[in-house]
């Protein structure tokens, strides 16, 4: 190692300065950009909170009412801002309390950098009071973790945290920082972002080659497919794929992570895919000859059986990930890369093509799929209560403006199915892990994220009670959400397997739930429950106009399924319109 000659100590001495392990925390944050960090303090990250206490005009804390209920907000802030959502948490149940939202971000590729408190440097393995392994623990569930027990450390290991966490496929990072590298004073010579990390290639080199033969496949192709995912929205890369889709004349179809990527309403939009998605996308994967995928993964939802999974395509992918390179489908030709730098490329070499009969067979699909089950569904004839008919009418007043943040079960797939879009980033979920209790953490993230836009958090019966503990966030910081619980008394997505699949042996899915309205009302949000139709338009109109949150419940069919569907163990070809089909 050189050593520094005394001239040399004396000029780095002028450019340091003496801090605290709590302040560096603070001030890399600050030079990260960051302004919104949710946390919940505990012994172990106590020197942090001391140090926010002098911060609060550099950095908003949102205090939530349970660690989930931070990583969750924190999710939904970097769907809908595109930035890294930032988090605090005590050592022990703190710190394992975020493990449910780390494996969450990590299938979805969300960008969270997770700053623990830890027990004192000397206690370690001795089973400490709240002294939990964290980093073993969260190995599996992050991107990248690290403990710091000394705090000159803290500078360049916050800085690559946030560059791993935002670089290349994106995805969590937890910081475990011992008590004694918090209070410890250190030589501070300042904050240096990073943007290179020896033997980490977040961006893989685009072959062009692969482009070209491509491009080739494209040209010659009789009915090219595009399926998109999430990577197009990740990659800020939406008017670059709109531009190739429709320069190409592609049909297109989204995974539930991809949408809104494109307005739901363009002419090449085709619908959604997967195990409750469209009709058309799922048929005619399986005849179309070649298979364009965008920064999606083929996800098992979305492929269904691999041996009946488009067995006569080509296939394309486009991926920044070379991990997700034949790891489910066999590709033909992988094109590596961002796509917002591949996607031009593919454009400028694709031929400007129309495929009217082949964009007529998907037309076909939609509307058997319009006649068998969305004409029900959006206006039913009984006088029981739709979810599709209230998402319907969200769609209507909202004009397709705002951001909708869906929990998990049957409401989530019937908002991803109806729901329209006109702008980007405006569906936050649960895709890849399918977190129920989602839904009502995350849309306070995505408030603070997209704060000028409308959000609706459309929550089931069973998920809102997982996490209604942050009615009491809301309450606190005064957050403008319309929370809209679509209650069907059931776990309504395990009911319908069991009604499809089990002979109607419905093993504790009833669920019994409080007085939503009244629960609401003391967190000082107003609310109201409908069950008649002629009530209800009235009642989204006031809770979309009200100033405020506001939560309304509405009251919908016990036992109404959610088709089509491609039942577990078939492929896409193989899906249903109604339960007479399985």
């Amino acid at each position: 190692m050189e050593t520094l000659t005394l001239q040399q100590r004396r000029q780095t001495k002028k450019h340091t300065t003496t801090k605290s392990g709590s302040l560096a925390v603070l001030e890399a944050l600050v030079a990260e950009g960051v302004t919104t960090v949710f946390g919940y303090p505990g012994g172990a990250i106590m020197p942090i909170y001391d140090a926010l206490y002098d911060y609060h005009h550099k950095l908003q804390h949102i205090l939530t009412r349970h660690e989930q209920g931070s990583i969750h907000a924190a999710q939904g802030f970097a769907r809908t801002s595109g930035e890294t959502g930032v988090v605090f948490a005590t050592s022990g149940p703190g710190a394992t309390n975020l493990v449910t939202g780390l494996a969450d971000a990590m299938i979805d590729s969300t960008p969270v950098v997770c700053i623990t408190g830890q027990v004192y440097a000397q206690l370690l393995g001795t089973d400490a009071f709240q002294e939990t392994d964290i980093i073993n623990i969260t190995t599996p569930v992050t991107k990248w973790n690290y403990q710091i027990t000394d705090a000159s450390e803290i500078p360049s290991v916050l800085a690559k945290a946030f560059y791993i966490a935002k670089s290349g496929r994106p995805g969590p990072v937890l910081i475990d920082i011992t008590k004694n590298a918090q209070l410890q004073e250190f030589e501070y010579a300042g904050y240096k972002k990073c943007n290179h990390i020896r033997s980490y290639r977040p961006t893989p080199i685009v072959r062009k080659e692969y482009v070209e033969t491509a491009a080739k496949l494209i040209n010659e192709a009789q009915r090219p497919f595009v399926i998109f995912g999430q990577g197009v929205i990740l990659g800020k890369a939406e008017k670059e794929f709109k531009a190739f889709i429709e320069k190409a004349g592609i049909p297109a179809a989204w995974t539930i992570m991809g949408m809104s990527a494109i307005p739901t309403d363009h002419p090449l939009g085709v619908g959604m895919l997967g195990m409750h998605g469209n009709y058309g996308p799922n048929l005619l994967t399986n005849e179309c000859d070649v298979l364009i995928a965008v920064g999606m993964r083929f996800d098992d939802r979305v492929t269904g059986r691999l041996d009946k999974y488009a067995k006569q395509a080509k296939v394309i992918h486009l991926d920044i990930d070379p991990a997700e390179i034949d790891k489910n489908v066999k590709t033909t030709i992988p094109v590596w890369g961002n796509c917002k730098e591949t996607l031009p490329m593919l454009t400028k070499l694709v031929e400007n093509k129309t495929y009217p009969e082949w964009l007529q067979k998907f037309a076909d699909c939609t509307a058997k799929e319009q006649e068998k089950v969305i004409k029900n569904e959006l206006n039913p004839t009984s006088d029981i209560l739709s979810m599709g008919e209230v998402i319907e009418l969200v769609n209507e007043l909202t004009k397709g403006e705002a951001v909708i943040v869906t929990d998990v079960g049957q409401h989530q797939m019937v908002a991803c199915r109806y729901a329209k879009y006109n702008q980007s980033k405006s569906n936050v979920t649960s895709g890849g892990l399918g977190t129920m209790g989602f839904a009502l953490p995350a849309a306070i993230g995505a408030k603070f994220g997209a704060p000028k836009r409308t959000v609706v958090a459309v929550i089931g019966d069973g998920g809102f009670q997982m996490t209604l503990q942050e009615l009491g966030t809301i309450m606190q910081f005064d957050i403008d959400i319309k929370i809209l619980i679509l209650n069907n008394q059931f776990l309504g997505m395990v009911r319908q397997w069991q009604e499809l699949f089990h002979q109607r042996r419905y093993s504790f899915t009833d669920i019994t739930s409080p007085d939503f309205v009244q629960l609401a009302r003391a967190y000082q949000i107003e609310g109201k429950s409908v069950c008649k139709r002629e009530e209800l338009k009235a009642a989204i109109d006031t809770m979309l106009n009200h100033k405020g949150s506001y939560l309304l419940e509405v009251m919908v069919g016990k036992e109404n399924n959610v088709f089509p569907m491609v039942p577990q163990g078939k492929g896409v070809a193989e899906i249903v319109l109604s339960k007479d089909e399985i």
